[in-house]
């Protein structure tokens, strides 16, 4: 058992003798203001982002998923294409808000500067949400026309039914 002692307190917390008192450390509020301010941005997003944002959409477009149970899926070329595109186009729509609002008022604080980030990364998924959902009914339209005309140029059904000759 430990004797009391010069290294252990009475909480059985053991402590250096080598460690002069706090008196010889600055105060945690002076401390404090020697850290230095860091920002962060939460707009634009990073190219990875955006690179993770186009696989993301490849991969619902193309597997199966609510969506391409109601509008069918897309091939692989046909997802990669479109998600590049409905990106961009949000990518473009998120970015002319950005500019518009930050033209508009210069923000002063760091706490802004996110709160305005936050609001057109809000932007941004809207409009990739918005788009892809547009994209996809657009396809199933466009295919079940094709379906539709291919039906109604191959002429009458035959209902299996022959007609008597006289």
């Amino acid at each position: 058992m430990a004797e009391e002692g010069e290294g252990n307190n009475h909480d059985g917390v053991i402590e250096d003798p080598k460690i002069s008192n706090s008196a010889d450390y600055p105060p945690a509020s002076s401390a404090v203001g020697s850290i230095p301010c860091f920002s962060i941005s939460i707009w634009p997003p990073t190219q990875r982002t955006r690179d993770a944002v186009v696989k993301r959409l490849i991969d619902n477009l193309s597997t199966s998923s609510i969506l391409s149970k109601r509008y069918g899926n897309l091939t692989h070329e046909q997802s990669s294409i479109v998600a590049r595109l409905v990106e961009q186009e949000a990518f473009d729509v998120a970015s002319a808000s950005s500019s518009t609002a930050a033209s508009a008022e210069m923000r002063e604080t760091n706490k802004e500067s996110i709160e305005e980030g936050i609001e057109i990364l809000q932007i941004y998924s809207k409009e990739i949400s918005r788009r892809m959902l547009e994209s996809v009914k657009a396809t199933a339209s466009s295919a079940s026309a094709a379906v539709t005309a291919k039906n109604f140029t191959a002429g009458p059904i035959d209902s299996g039914h022959s007609t008597p000759q006289s």
